[in-house]
């Protein structure tokens, strides 16, 4: 399979679903002339023109309300915010309205809207620009939140997500739109809703998601130098959440860690934590530990942000105390 970088792999999903379906548009600041602001959405505007790649004013919502009237009257807008960051600014738009608007019509609407933006830390880009919010998204119904690891996954995903009848919010960690991986060549889309076993093992269950997956592999390889078998698990979907896949690997492997960027308190590990002990809790043979970011704002200084992001050395002592 051909290797390219998860920044071409969405660029492509973005082409191929554009040229298979009229009514899929793009806005967003700096989407056409300057190609996005991590070049996502470079060469789009010259094959497609400004009629459907559409630069608007710094406004996030105007962004996020034009793409939800656009969807409800037909259109698939995709909605490139410049940093999820910035979604903070369009808030109501995405709970109040994109959210509840299928529900409140009684079905008789759709809203089939895709939020995209990059977030993250580990750029040095400081407090206000380098935040993980997917919990707040996860927190509301009516929300579908994707966030994968992999070029592959990432366009299966977005081609996915742009065909869905739902809102989605669909976040891209800013540290892997360089990475390389294989994507297939033919025509496919990945479920939403569907986590992915990126490593099998018999020890311990790592749970993860975004860019702390290659993290957590990273983690996995150094462990099984040490003779400790460990299972990957790539959830992909935060929402809806693959509790079944996770639930069977635990009950493989009868331990868990979870290893998350976000913030520890109300991140995505105790949503998961929770429904594993609900569901599971006989199988498990030692506490869930997650390892995750600290809760403080994101330092600029590099050797400070980096003590408040996991590392692989964070996960590697976890499995350690967890065995």
């Amino acid at each position: 399979m051909p290797l390219i970088s998860y920044r071409e792999a969405l660029n492509e999903a973005m082409r191929e679903e554009m040229q298979r379906d009229p009514n899929v548009f793009i806005l967003g600041e700096d989407v056409g002339f300057y190609g996005g602001a991590f070049k996502v959405t470079e060469g789009l505007l010259a094959e497609f023109g400004e009629k459907r790649v559409v630069d608007t004013p710094i406004a996030e919502g105007l962004i996020v309300g034009a793409a939800i009237g656009a969807a409800m009257v037909g259109l698939r807008p995709i909605a490139e915010l410049m940093t999820v960051n910035f979604a903070l600014l369009a808030m109501d738009q995405i709970v109040n309205h994109a959210a509840k608007i299928r529900y409140m019509f009684g079905g008789k609407v759709k809203v089939p809207l895709v939020v995209r933006a990059p977030g993250g830390g580990g750029k040095q880009l400081g407090a206000q620009h380098s935040q993980s919010l997917e919990s707040y998204f996860v927190h509301c119904p009516g929300l579908k939140v994707v966030m994968p690891s992999t070029p592959e996954d990432a366009k299966g995903l977005l081609k996915e997500s742009i065909r869905d009848d739902n809102p989605i919010v669909f976040l891209e960690h800013e540290h892997l739109y360089n990475t390389i991986g294989e994507v297939p060549p033919e025509e496919y889309t990945i479920p939403i809703g569907k986590a992915a076993i990126k490593k099998s093992g018999r020890d311990l269950t790592i749970i993860s998601y975004s860019n702390m997956v290659l993290t957590a592999l990273d983690a996995a390889l150094k462990l099984e130098e040490e003779g400790i078998s460990v299972e990957v698990i790539d959830l992909r979907t935060l929402k809806p959440l693959d509790i079944h896949t996770l639930i069977t690997s635990l009950r493989k492997t009868n331990r868990v860690i979870i290893a998350e960027e976000d913030w520890k308190t109300g991140g995505v590990g105790a949503e998961i934590s929770s429904q594993i002990y609900e569901q599971a809790f006989t199988s498990l043979d030692a506490p869930i530990i997650r390892v995750s970011g600290k809760d403080t704002p994101m330092p600029y200084a590099k050797n400070l942000e980096r003590a408040a992001i996991p590392q692989a050395e964070d996960i590697i002592q976890a499995a350690i105390r967890l065995l």
